[in-house]
């Protein structure tokens, strides 16, 4: 597989199937990754990867906690501007309506919505989740740098034939988070990540996901 075929396939999978992954494979992964991109060569990036009865005992600790209060605590970062406006909102709002829609869920059917999204804390039956953070000092040119190196890792997960779900929906938990994996508080929980091998035959994976036009976001001069 090459670059363009991998950026093509990944997608946000949303159905997993019950196959783990190996860890030789992770770590391939993970050892290619390192060669991503960062400003001054920081690597700001810290993940912890989790699978088998460790994933199983976070999984039911964020169930609880997200059924205690369900629409999150100990938030760290806003997941979305406030002002999201325009096309911009329009096209989250865009997805949302197709994700659904692709599962047979309508506008009026909010416990079926609330049950879909509830899936995130179940990685969407991914046997592997990886958590990204970072140090809290570090700024917005250095969270730029964590998401290059989660598409860099997304890509090689392609190339191994896995896929992936990145879930910044985690954060909404973000100090509940860093207790359960242990993390400090000098740093900051970024996202989640489901890692695995897509259900091909799901709906859900296979909906269009529009793109704005290259008119609309890039302008060419002087060519």
């Amino acid at each position: 597989m090459n670059v363009s075929e991998a950026v093509a396939t990944r997608r946000s999978v949303r159905q997993f199937i019950d196959r783990p992954v190996d860890r030789a494979v992770l770590e391939r992964v993970l050892e290619k990754a390192r060669n991503a991109p960062s400003g001054g060569n920081v690597q700001p990036w810290n993940a912890i990867v989790l699978t088998g009865e460790p994933l199983a005992r976070l999984t039911e600790a964020i169930l609880a906690k997200a059924s205690s209060e369900p629409m999150g605590s100990g938030f760290e970062y806003d997941i979305y501007p406030a002002g999201l406006d325009g096309r911009y909102e329009a096209q989250r709002r865009a997805v949302g309506h197709a994700m659904f829609k692709a599962v047979g869920l309508g506008r009026e059917d909010k416990a079926g919505r609330i049950a879909q999204m509830a899936r995130n804390w179940t990685g969407f039956g991914a046997p592997v989740q990886l958590f990204t953070y970072t140090r809290k000092y570090m700024g917005p040119p250095q969270w730029s740098d964590m998401g290059m190196w989660l598409q860099t890792v997304m890509l090689l997960l392609r190339e191994e034939g896995l896929d992936s779900c990145p879930q910044e929906i985690w954060a909404r938990y973000g100090e509940f988070m860093k207790a359960q994996l242990a993390i400090d508080d000098d740093h900051i929980f970024f996202c989640g990540m489901a890692i695995g091998q897509r259900d091909p035959a799901a709906p859900i994976n296979t909906f269009p996901v529009p793109r704005v036009s290259l008119v609309e976001t890039v302008a060419f001069q002087g060519f």
